[in-house]
């Protein structure tokens, strides 16, 4: 696309009735005073609204979104809201089963079948279009993996998140504060994210053999996928999307603006199997290239930023090409910013899950 044309498409995107002030700054998602991560359906309820907020989330490169369909034939936004949903007895069976449990191959084969229970509810809610498989066992893995009890150094059962909010540290007008907050929370993260890479190391031993997407990819291009990211402990969570978002929120940028840039942060680093199954390596590079483009022109806040966004969808567009890993891990993101309390001035401080 010419030049000229990438500057409308990103004037046009800036000025679409539904991502006025592109991107728009949304307020942070605070849980009622009942939620309560020490209760399996409080946290179901976390997992579930941190899927919704992804979907929703407005603008994301060729993903579905509040503007449409992106690169997918059969998904829309209502049709990700309806696979979110039927989710939340899922993720609460993952959380029970899990609670105060070690990791352990008997847990892992408990895990498993409540997640293809899951995917079955999943595919009945969309009329069989997979939506959310990936974060099934993404975001399932870090409810389990919140469920330890050692998890933030303190006992589970005892810590409502009635404070808590997607918005994270500073999302509502808030700021990041001080230095060691934001490590107790990204400290956390961690831990959550260690205890949920122990679980996946261990076999699944009543899978039956695949010839999935993702299987297919990680054999023809040699990349870890999904499974690796959890065994490795999240790395793109831990290490790539939460310092994003949080860092972003340091600098004052709006909501949403900062959960987008998490996204291609994301994204520029990640071999992301989606990107390689519909559109090979011509794909994956043109998403990490294209992402890291809009980074370095300031994120998706600024006006060079919006031209390189633009220009980076209309590539993977026309590729026919979606970064759908990127987005399950940013989802996975926004759920363990959910975990953190707040203090008065919306900041993250020590967790207890």
């Amino acid at each position: 696309m010419a030049p000229a044309a990438v500057l409308e498409r990103a004037q046009a995107l800036s000025g679409c009735a539904t991502c006025a002030d592109w991107p728009a700054r949304v307020e942070p998602r605070i849980p009622p005073p009942h939620e309560s991560a020490s209760d399996d359906a409080g946290l179901a309820r976390l997992a579930v609204t941190a899927l919704i907020e992804e979907a929703q989330l407005t603008p994301k490169p060729a993903l579905v979104d509040r503007r449409g369909s992106g690169a997918h034939r059969d998904l829309d936004l209502a049709v990700m809201l309806r696979s979110a949903y039927s989710l939340e007895p899922t993720f609460a069976a993952l959380a029970r089963a899990s609670r105060r449990r070690e990791p352990s191959a008997i847990l892992r084969a408990e895990l498993a079948q409540i997640g293809r229970a899951g995917e079955e509810d999943m595919l009945r809610a969309t009329g069989g279009s997979n939506a959310h498989r990936g974060a099934i066992w993404i975001v399932g893995l870090l409810v389990a993996g919140a469920c330890g009890a050692d998890v933030g150094g303190a006992d589970v059962g005892g810590a409502d998140v009635g404070g808590a909010g997607a918005g994270g540290a500073g999302g509502a007008g808030g700021s990041v504060g001080s230095v060691g907050s934001v490590g107790s929370a990204a400290l956390t993260a961690a831990r959550i994210c260690k205890r949920a890479a122990q679980i996946a190391c261990f076999p699944d031993r009543f899978a039956a053999p695949t010839g999935s997407h993702g299987a297919r990819v990680r054999q023809r291009y040699r990349v870890g996928g999904a499974r690796r990211e959890a065994q490795d402990g999240f790395p793109h969570v831990v290490d790539v999307g939460l310092p994003a978002l949080w860092a972003a929120r340091a600098r004052g940028i709006g909501e949403d603006a900062a959960r987008v840039d998490a996204l291609l942060s994301i994204m520029a680093s990640l071999d992301d199997t989606c990107l390689l199954h519909r559109a090979g390596l011509p794909g994956l590079h043109a998403g990490q290239r294209g992402a890291r483009r809009v980074l370095d022109a300031g994120g998706s806040s600024s006006a060079t930023g919006r031209a390189a966004f633009a220009a980076l969808e209309d590539e993977l567009l026309s590729l026919n090409a979606s970064p759908g890993g990127a987005a399950d891990l940013l989802a996975a993101t926004l759920f363990l910013d959910m975990l953190a309390p707040r203090d008065a001035g919306g900041s993250p401080v020590s967790w207890n899950i």
